[in-house]
């Protein structure tokens, strides 16, 4: 009897599920067929498993505590027999060699230990190396510094709570209403263009600040001098250049009462220069009221705390420093960065401070305990500018790698990625004012406009403005020859002022500015 083909399959394997194989048989059933799952794949498999095995090392070396003194970083190598330096070699080469080198360390104690473990001599830990492995690094701070952080908790905790009442009552507000007061500022600040220009050094000019009366700009150059520029003239002030600075100035801010309920004879003006020094200025003379020192490196950003009483400043020595005003001397020197820090801003209510800096690390401290209790890793490139939103919880920072990242400390995460330039961030800030959209009725009861808006600088020659509540583009800002250094937001919400490589300062307001 003929069997189809397709049957014959079957009856096969039904013949060889009852019969069990004849040793005599030069078949090879399915059953003796060994498994082996011992086996290794090749090509791009094997290049995979390299690239996480080294982004594991990466990690793993991220995580090893070194030093940031260069002196410390120095001694450990010489404790380890290793070169103290090497030909060509600065100081962040030096730490991730220590780094490198810790590592190799570990990783060989780890194989030691893992061999030690097969033949029953592994050794216990003990207690003490337990507890030495698990201990937190501190930086020692001056004497009164207790105090001075008792003093920050009481002023920032009252100012918290005021922020808090506000916002819940803005929360009340009805939305509709809230979407029409956003899409008139909007409107407002797409109208804006460049009402006049004031070239101002032989050098670029690195930062401009608008003073908080909204009537001055102060414009720092890399000649090391600051020109006091007449809102919205631009032209000089009574005391028209400060000169004190013997190299680049990095880093300008005004005190919080300036032209306001302070003086012209006392402390008006801070700057941090090239110098490695901070200079303090009234609006009375041309010469520093007082020089404060202590940076080993260029001292780029300074921001004012806003009690009046504190400054703090970032500097290249890769640490920042807090000021004592009163006493005009240093109350806290900062380690953290493992490169120089190039930027640092204070919130609001006076109880946080970011710095941010080189090694593309931004870290948030907490001024009453001196802890960091946030870590801003996200930016591939080096940070250089970073600020505080009004609603105290919100941390915009600008990079090399063009982004802008918005950071919430309540959620401790990033919450937006701003596409924000082409080139280089140079610098962000908030509307920080109360002023009113010129020409736009406000319904009472309707929420402040602080906070509402940024504006950030690039090397790509603009000058960008950003919605605050869909981080969208409302109108990019063109004029600047070269790259844009600086850029300000006036508190009464008329204009924005910027610097740049072109060493002019440009002022920008809306086209139907009524001056």
């Amino acid at each position: 009897m003929s069997v189809h083909p397709s049957r014959q399959g079957l009856l096969a394997e039904s013949r060889m599920s009852v019969d069990p194989p004849s040793p005599q048989g030069d078949g090879l059933y399915l059953e003796d067929i060994a498994v082996d799952n011992d086996y290794a794949m090749y090509g791009t498999n094997m290049k995979a498993q390299t690239y996480l095995e080294e982004l594991s090392r990466r990690r793993r070396a991220k995580e090893i505590a070194v030093p940031t003194d260069d002196l410390k970083v120095r001694a450990r190598l010489r404790e380890l027999g290793e070169p103290i330096t090497l030909f060509a070699e600065d100081k962040a080469d030096r730490r991730e060699r220590l780094r490198k080198v810790l590592l190799e360390r570990q990783e060989a104690a780890d194989e030691d230990v893992e061999m030690r473990s097969v033949t029953g001599s592994v050794r216990s830990v003990t207690g003490e190396e337990a507890e030495e492995e698990d201990e937190e690094f501190y930086t020692p701070g001056d004497e009164n510094i207790f105090e001075i952080r008792k003093q920050i908790a009481r002023y920032s905790l009252a100012r918290a709570y005021k922020r808090r009442a506000q916002q819940i009552t803005d929360a009340a507000f009805p939305l509709t209403k809230l979407v029409k007061q956003a899409r008139g500022l909007s409107e407002y600040l797409k109208t804006y263009a460049l009402m006049g220009t004031q070239f101002v050094a032989d050098r670029a000019v690195s930062n401009v600040r608008f003073s908080p009366n909204s009537d001055l700009i102060a414009a720092g150059s890399w000649t090391g001098s600051i020109r006091l520029l007449q809102v919205p003239t631009l032209e000089d002030d009574d005391i028209s250049i400060l000169r004190g600075h013997t190299d680049r100035v990095g880093g300008l801010a005004w005190h919080p009462h300036a032209q306001l309920s302070q003086s012209a004879d006392v402390v008006n003006l801070a700057s941090g220069g090239g110098d490695c020094t901070v200079r303090l200025w009234s609006l009375s003379q041309d010469t520093p009221l007082a020089t404060l020192q202590g940076h080993e490196g260029r001292v780029c950003r300074v921001a004012f705390h806003p009690s009046g009483r504190l400054l703090a400043s970032a500097s290249f020595d890769y640490t920042w420093r807090l000021w004592d005003l009163e006493m005009q001397r240093e109350v806290l020197m900062q380690e953290g960065h493992s490169k120089e820090v190039y930027c640092v801003a204070i919130q609001h209510d006076g109880a946080l401070i970011v710095s941010a800096g080189l090694d593309g690390i931004g870290r948030v401290w907490d001024l009453r305990t001196g802890r960091t209790i946030m870590v801003l890793d996200g930016h591939s490139r080096e940070i250089y500018a970073a600020d505080f939103s009004p609603n105290g919880y919100h941390i915009a920072t600008g990079s090399g790698d063009a982004s802008v990242k918005i950071w919430d400390v309540r959620k401790v995460r990033v919450s937006a990625t701003i596409p924000a330039h082409k080139s280089l961030v140079s610098d962000i800030r908030f509307f920080n004012g109360d002023g009113e959209i010129p020409g736009v009725t406000q319904e009472d009861g309707a929420p402040p406009l602080r906070g509402s808006y940024l504006a950030s600088s690039s090397y790509d020659g603009c000058v960008n403005i950003w919605k605050s509540d869909s981080w969208t583009l409302i109108k990019s800002l063109r004029g600047h020859s070269e790259k844009a250094m600086s850029v300000d937001i006036s508190n009464d919400c008329r204009f924005i002022a910027s610097s740049g490589w072109d060493r002019s300062v440009k002022l920008w307001a809306s086209e139907n500015i009524g001056l």
